[in-house]
């Protein structure tokens, strides 16, 4: 069955597939080298580092809710995609180039605001792409391609590190090719599906108690069980912290996002299709179950073989939601406000994110490491309770 969804999967998703794939392969290759960069050559603190991913990161939110309003307003959906990719691989060349902390800082807004620019409008546009049946495989399937660029990124960002004796600049202009083969590929072979009708309604102003209640109280309880998960789902940093703790050499800690994004490569597309046949809420709690299990592995562990085992379950639980949710945001969001109801769910799920690691990180520091995995497994719990609100099949 899953075997033969990916046979029917339209040729489009497939194209928005190896976009993403080739955009996160070249911006995984500058994410996992930027700390080095600034903390070395520019002389950047740890707490201007840590300002900068958390202003960037807020970038992205805001972005995300105004370009698929931009994208419903407009009715197109492609050309504001095209822009938000295209800015992310035009701002590449600047990383290698830097020369002060400004510049780099300035890069890195450009390639955060071009990633919040192009997500809710390319969700929109794949669920314009896709008949429902087929939405959770389809939602796994560019997830588990944008994953695999994640995993590739990083791993010749160190081959290449190897070679060149620790040049982080001569790499970083490798990371600029496969940021122009995605857009190269968005530009040809991805199709806008014609409207129907001069007169398709358009989204006004999303912010409007009118505009927002048009969503429904369906898409509603998504939003919210979206970001109740996202407060049970904190930074993947703390991942690679408690690993570091527990032993895992300071060379080997990008193995800890390897193993992970692995994981959620290979579940990913499964989950969406299962998603499909047997209602999208079953896997989504059983993807919540497995994230109590990968907190607790990680609260109770004593060595480092266990944190590369949390790392695991916490990408196979990744790998269980976050399509089967963008699959629910599809099913319940009125057509022509698609771009809209993707935005809010992901400024909601965002912010929501941004709460949760500073509070992961404050008990952290206050009660310790197991304490910050326990209060995950207890807003994931909760987040299980709470997901029955939602239907067992699609629509």
């Amino acid at each position: 069955m899953i075997r033969s969804n990916l046979k029917r999967i339209p040729p489009g998703v497939w194209a928005l597939g190896w976009v993403s794939l080739f955009m996160d392969f070249g911006s995984e290759m500058v994410h996992s080298l930027l700390p080095l960069l600034l903390a070395g050559p520019l002389g950047a603190s740890a707490l201007a580092i840590g300002l900068i991913e958390g202003v960037a990161e807020a970038l992205v939110l805001v972005t995300k809710l105004l370009s698929g309003y931009a994208s419903d307003a407009l009715g197109k959906r492609k050309p504001v995609v095209v822009l938000g990719y295209g800015l992310a691989a035009l701002v590449k060349p600047v990383f290698p180039m830097a020369q002060s902390l400004s510049m780099v800082v300035s890069a890195r807004l450009l390639d955060r605001f071009g990633k919040g620019i192009r997500g809710a409008p390319r969700d929109a546009l794949m669920s314009d792409i896709v008949p429902p049946e087929l939405r959770g495989a389809s939602f796994g399937l560019r997830q588990s391609m944008d994953t695999v660029g994640a995993v590739i990124g990083p791993l010749v960002a160190m081959a290449l590190m190897l070679a060149f004796n620790d040049d982080i600049r001569r790499v970083l202009w490798y990371a600029v090719l496969p940021s122009l083969v995605s857009v190269a590929i968005l530009v040809r072979f991805v199709r806008e599906p014609e409207r129907v009708g001069d007169n398709a309604p358009r989204a006004r102003l999303p912010i409007t108690r009118d505009g927002l209640s048009a969503l429904g109280p369906a898409y509603w309880r998504v939003v919210a069980i979206g970001a109740l998960l996202s407060l049970a789902r904190f930074s993947e940093a703390f991942l690679i912290l408690r690993a570091d703790q527990l032993g895992l050499a300071k060379a080997y800690a990008p193995l800890v996002l390897v193993v992970m994004s692995l994981v959620y490569t290979l579940s990913s597309y499964p989950a969406g299709a299962l998603s499909d046949r047997l209602g999208r809420r079953g896997v989504l709690i059983a993807g919540l179950a497995v994230l109590v299990v990968a907190d607790l592995v990680l609260a109770l562990a004593r060595g480092p073989a266990l944190a590369l085992v949390g790392a695991s379950l916490w990408g196979l639980h990744m790998g269980l939601t976050q399509g089967v949710l963008g699959a629910f945001v599809a099913d319940y969001a009125p057509k022509d406000f698609r771009g809209t109801a993707f935005g809010v769910f992901s400024l909601a799920s965002g912010v929501a994110l941004l709460i949760a690691s500073a509070v992961a990180g404050a008990l952290w520091d206050w009660q310790g490491a197991p304490a910050t995995f326990i209060a995950g497994a207890l807003f994931a719990t909760l987040c299980g309770v709470a997901s029955f609100a939602l239907p067992r099949r699609i629509r």
